[in-house]
């Protein structure tokens, strides 16, 4: 929701000291008041009890009547079939000694209190919960139970704990993680693990269709919180993981917060469409946004994570060059330096060719502007790694190039 969606721990407890204070200074005022005008208070309620109107009772009338509402609709069912299988993931991280002064910079002791020093010390390199995430438990095998998270949830960790639908906290360990993608894959020991979730066909989804979102909004204190929507596009082309790569992404209005980034939007049969991941936060005119969350669609999840599962890893293809967009290059560059006809406004320009990468051999060179991969335009770097990312590694594609103001295709096989 990069707005990477996780949650830092620490900021309720400020908001609660604010309300606190509010409350302190409110009950002051009140008890002030109280002082003045307890008499004309008593005076009135005395009044007005003797003035109920006829057919009510003297206690106020008022009471609690039988709730008409049918409080198993569709949304409930669905939520009450996927909710054990969704978890809260905390990312455990080192804590790192800051108490080191001018002096420690420069490897000397630090000035001041030592005790603070030693205590600094002592508490380097233990474990605090760095940030929260969601994910979902997606599969049970013997012994071993796997669940689904971003990569941003678990990122920078060295350790992770996962707490199930029933409270319990668990160990869990990394099987693998995609930065490309923003996936990641857990295990934990399926021992109290008692629902799995399904995959449903992200390709069969429409727009205005109900789905749910449900995760830990502002970290496990809000473990299992559930928010309703639509679909509000089947497909939006967003920057996705750390690289800025393309990908496709649901859109949402269902609320997504902080610490619902790794949870599961569901359909209303209960099965997993997406696994929600950023949120659009505000504009680039400053503006704030409100009901623009996204998620990965199931059937991408898929197929990385089944990688992830056999590999522990995902193995892309590469050309073997170093790239910027070239819209970073002024226009008299582009004619003066690249000799672009006026007509290329778009592409990457190759700012450096490995030795002895495939992208070599295929003859391609520093300053060459790529303009097409296989049939696919470029644009710019992300739509390249878009389209470069399409391909497995030993696959053979064509890519067209601008050099010297003429236009030229390589044929390059792609490796590692």
């Amino acid at each position: 929701m990069s707005d990477q969606n996780q949650k830092p721990r620490n900021t309720k407890n400020k908001f609660w000291l604010k309300v606190a204070g509010v409350g302190l200074v409110a009950g002051l005022i009140g008890g002030g008041l109280s002082l003045g005008i307890g008499n004309m208070i008593e005076n009135h309620v005395q009044t007005s009890s003797t003035n109920v109107p006829a057919g009510s009772n003297k206690s106020g009338g008022t009471k609690v009547n039988k709730n008409k509402a049918n409080l198993s609709n569709q949304a409930t069912k669905t939520y009450d079939s996927t909710k054990d299988a969704v978890v809260s993931v905390i990312n455990k991280q080192e804590v790192q000694s800051s108490n080191q002064g001018i002096m420690g910079m420069f490897g000397g002791q630090t000035s001041g209190d030592s005790s603070n020093s030693d205590s600094s010390s002592q508490n380097s390199g233990k474990l605090q919960t760095a940030s929260e995430g969601s994910g979902v438990i997606y599969k049970k095998s013997g012994n071993s139970a796997y669940i689904v998270t971003n990569n941003h949830v678990v990122k920078g960790s060295n350790a992770l704990q996962v707490i199930l639908s029933n409270g319990r906290k668990v160990n869990a360990s990394l099987v693998g993680s995609d930065s490309a993608t923003d996936l990641a894959v857990l295990k934990i020991n399926s021992a109290n693990v008692k629902t799995v979730a399904e995959f449903g066909n992200s390709n069969s989804i429409a727009a205005g269709q109900d789905v749910l979102a449900i995760g830990s909004p502002m970290g496990s204190e809000y473990a299992n919180t559930v928010t309703k929507g639509i679909i509000s596009a089947k497909s939006r082309t967003l920057k996705s993981g750390t690289d800025g790569t393309l990908t496709s992404v649901i859109q949402t209005d269902a609320a997504i917060n902080s610490g619902n980034s790794g949870g599961p939007l569901i359909n209303m049969a209960g099965q997993v469409i997406g696994i929600n991941s950023m949120k659009l936060a505000g504009s680039s005119d400053g503006s704030s946004v409100e009901g623009m969350g996204f998620a990965i669609p199931s059937n991408e999840v898929v197929k990385i994570i089944n990688q992830l599962i056999k590999n522990g890893k995902i193995s892309r293809p590469s050309l073997g060059i170093s790239m910027i967009d070239l819209s970073r290059v002024t226009t008299d560059q582009q004619q003066s330096v690249l000799k672009l006809p006026s007509s290329i406004t778009k592409g990457v320009v190759i700012m450096d060719v490995q030795s002895g990468s495939n992208a070599q051999t295929a003859g391609l060179e520093q300053y060459d502007v790529i303009t097409k991969l296989g049939d696919t335009k470029i644009t710019n770097t992300s739509s390249l790694k878009s389209a470069l990312y399409k391909y497995k590694v030993g696959d053979t594609t064509k890519v067209t190039y601008y050099r010297d103001g003429q236009s030229h295709i390589a044929t390059l096989k792609l490796a590692k």
